[in-house]
């Protein structure tokens, strides 16, 4: 049995993975499992994965793991050549700082702006007011990671890496809804999109928001509309909604019945 991942192209936890296989050279096979992010999967994905989230790595056993960072920790256990974290622990502590900040702070805003760009949350005026704060955000976070790669040529040092795998999926999707960054930050963009593993990701997240194999955006909003698909509200993702000016969203997100919690995992 060989490894697989369940994973969706726009989903940068699971671009993460994809990425971080691809640089060890392990293979894998990935597939985008049925009603991933509607709260109501079943099968063997929601066996593997308690949150219905992606992405998942299915081992040769058959054993599974869910959250990326417990997979791409275990992929780095298992396959420590090439390394992608430094040996130095600081250093190590440090990445992982940054991966902690992109999965939540940073992440949050891009799926805010997902929420308001391809599913219409707020309606016109607010939504617009929501997106604009939005695109704010991520111009002062993209300060921060500008200090954070200082005059090095890769967030992991002198070497591509643990770092740039974790910053790369999300700062590509946050150019998707125009968030350009400058500067040091800029140039290092078109480097690490020019690694066949991450320009790979990057090209199965475009060919899915042109409409792709993969069920379009369009077809999940109108599930969203007749309330057959929850969008997953948990975390810094409610935060953002909430502090950005949104609370009326999540209401009216409840009373529609289109956005689901973690539940108690079965």
């Amino acid at each position: 049995m060989s490894l697989t991942v369940y994973e969706h192209p726009l989903s940068p936890y699971a671009q993460k993975v994809k990425i971080a296989l691809t640089e060890k050279g392990v293979a894998f096979t990935a597939t985008t499992p049925q009603a991933i992010g509607s709260g109501a999967s079943a099968g063997a994905f929601a066996a593997a994965s308690p949150r219905g989230e992606v992405p998942v790595l299915v081992l040769e056993s058959g054993e599974a793991l869910f959250d990326s960072t417990v997979i791409l920790e275990y992929i780095e256990d298992r396959w420590p050549e090439p390394p992608l974290l430094p040996a130095e622990p600081l250093a190590r502590a440090r990445l992982r700082e940054l991966e902690d900040v992109m999965d939540t702070h940073f992440e949050a805003i891009t799926w805010g702006l997902g929420e308001i760009r391809h599913f219409g949350r707020g309606g016109q005026q607010q939504g617009e007011a929501l997106f604009a704060r939005g695109l704010e955000q991520l111009h002062g976070w993209y300060a921060w990671l500008a200090r954070r790669l200082g005059a090095a040529p890769w967030f992991t040092g002198e070497h591509f890496g643990w770092g740039d795998i974790c910053v790369a999926p999300f700062v590509n999707g946050a150019v998707s809804f125009g968030a350009q960054p400058s500067g040091a930050l800029a140039a290092w963009l078109a480097r690490v999109n020019d690694r066949p593993s991450v320009a790979a990701a990057k090209t199965a997240a475009e060919a899915v928001a042109l409409g792709g194999d993969a069920p379009s955006l369009e077809m999940v909003r109108q599930a969203l509309e007749q309330g057959l698909f929850k969008r997953e509200y948990r975390d810094h993702r409610l935060e953002w909604m909430i502090r950005t000016g949104g609370i009326e969203v999540v209401a009216d997100g409840l009373a529609k019945g289109n956005i689901r919690f973690t539940e108690v995992f079965g």
